[in-house]
């Protein structure tokens, strides 16, 4: 492909995106019928969505995977997906309450507890959703796996309360946040996409110094999410550096004097 074709491929591109419109290969179109075919798209899409990407995608073929894949022993499987997912964005973009009944350790549960959905989140460790919400009557941040979530009711509320109620539920989430600033070794410099990608899950600014050829990433993360901050920095090596958060820095330097140990004659 010659500049001009380049130039004129990234022109229509950049007007697509502008309006809205996005282009989509035949190898995506069969692989997303593919993944329909799974049993938790069901949960994962209403009936009515599921049957118009039937029609649209009536004229690709799906991968068959029956000859190249194989799939052996492996353990339970979970599904990426829950069904209440779909109710508890709705609840969380329609700016409402949700009236939660949930069970903790030890199976005891608590029923009609009223609730201002926050957030939605994955755990890549856990592999579980979480659902973070403000405690209306304890006045607190609470995070609840969505399978110990018994029912979850989706109530209005006015745009004052939940004004308010958001400013409550940001502070607090303020309060937990921590932060930690990470150096890219400049010999891996070219490895930077390797290294954002190991901490894509967490919020980050990225800044490079032109003086010294560096770069620093900034990441943000919740203070229960620290030793999974440790794992992707240890899965990276070398290539990287904690320059400040001395508890970082610290649990750091012990796991590696702990796995030094285990060599020592």
């Amino acid at each position: 492909m010659n500049l001009f074709e380049k130039i004129f491929n990234y022109q229509i591109i950049s007007r697509l995106e502008d309006s809205g419109t996005f282009m989509v290969t035949s190898h995506e179109r069969g692989w997303l019928k593919t993944m329909l075919r799974h049993p938790a798209a069901a949960e994962a899409f209403s009936p009515e969505t599921l049957q118009r990407l039937g029609v649209i995608l009536s004229q690709d073929q799906p991968f068959d995977t029956s000859d190249s894949l194989l799939h052996k022993a492996a353990s339970t499987e979970k599904h990426v997906y829950h069904a209440l997912i779909r109710p508890l964005r709705r609840a969380i973009m329609n700016k409402s309450l949700v009236r939660l009944s949930y069970e903790i350790k030890g199976g005891r549960t608590y029923s009609e507890q009223e609730a201002f959905p926050y957030k939605l989140e994955y755990s890549m460790v856990k592999r579980e959703w979480y659902l973070l919400w403000y405690h209306m009557r304890h006045r607190t941040m609470m995070s609840t796996k969505l399978h110990k979530i018994i029912e979850a009711r989706e109530e209005p509320c006015t745009e004052e309360k939940y004004a308010a109620l958001q400013e409550k539920a940001l502070s607090l989430m303020e309060k937990r946040k921590q932060s930690v600033h990470i150096l890219v070794v400049k010999q891996y410099n070219e490895e930077l996409s390797r290294i954002l990608y190991a901490f894509s899950c967490f919020e980050k600014v990225v800044c490079y110094d032109a003086e010294s050829d560096e770069y620093t990433i900034r990441l943000s993360y919740s203070s229960n999410e620290s030793e999974y901050v440790l794992s992707k920095t240890r899965f990276l090596g070398k290539r990287v550096c904690i320059l400040d958060n001395s508890y970082m820095k610290n649990r750091m330097l012990e796991s590696a004097a702990k796995a030094l140990e285990r060599y020592v004659e």
